[in-house]
């Protein structure tokens, strides 16, 4: 009796194992070709940022595409997944930028674009009518969305002030010990 219960027990942790690797794997938010892209891009900040706004833009676009759609449950999981993966990409992005402001990388030029878009996606977030579906999702989409926008608000004056005061160092893709 006591090994069919062993048995069963070894077949049952056997069966959950699997599901919770699956639980910790989140997906990517970036396609293959987009993190080929910014492979590509390398080590140069502003087109790695440019590469990034973009990448987010398409997928708020997504987002906005369906908001008009008739509500289906269908559509409520598209919706969730996709403020998901808004929601992922803008924490890596956010991520991507405390690294160059760290080494004081000259991403003005990119920035600019960027605290422009997260205008935009935080109206089309915000427009967005909650459903019980996917409105936890919006609502940390809001609040990553608003914390980007608030970072690169921030980094475009930090390196505003920063490259005024040290404009030897402009255009530099990282700061070099001298």
């Amino acid at each position: 009796m006591r090994s069919a219960h062993s048995i069963a027990l070894i077949l049952i942790c056997l069966y959950l194992v699997p599901a919770l690797f699956a639980q910790k794997n989140k997906p990517e938010p970036l396609t293959e070709a987009q993190i080929e892209q910014i492979r590509e891009a390398g080590i140069v900040p502003n087109e790695r940022v440019s590469l990034y706004t973009k990448f987010l833009n398409e997928d708020a676009d997504t987002i906005k595409s369906l908001t008009n759609r008739s509500k289906s449950l269908a559509r409520t999981k598209r919706l969730d997944e996709e403020l998901q993966n808004l929601t992922a990409l803008m924490d890596e992005f956010g991520s991507n930028l405390d690294q160059y402001s760290d080494r004081h990388a000259d991403i003005r030029k990119a920035l600019k674009p960027l605290t422009e878009s997260t205008d935009r996606w935080l109206g089309i977030l915000r427009a967005l009518a909650g459903e019980p579906g996917f409105d936890e999702a919006r609502k940390e989409a809001i609040e990553s969305g608003e914390d980007l926008a608030d970072q690169a608000k921030r980094l475009l004056a930090e390196q505003t002030e920063y490259f005024k005061l040290h404009k030897d160092e402009e255009g530099q893709q990282r700061a070099e010990p001298k």
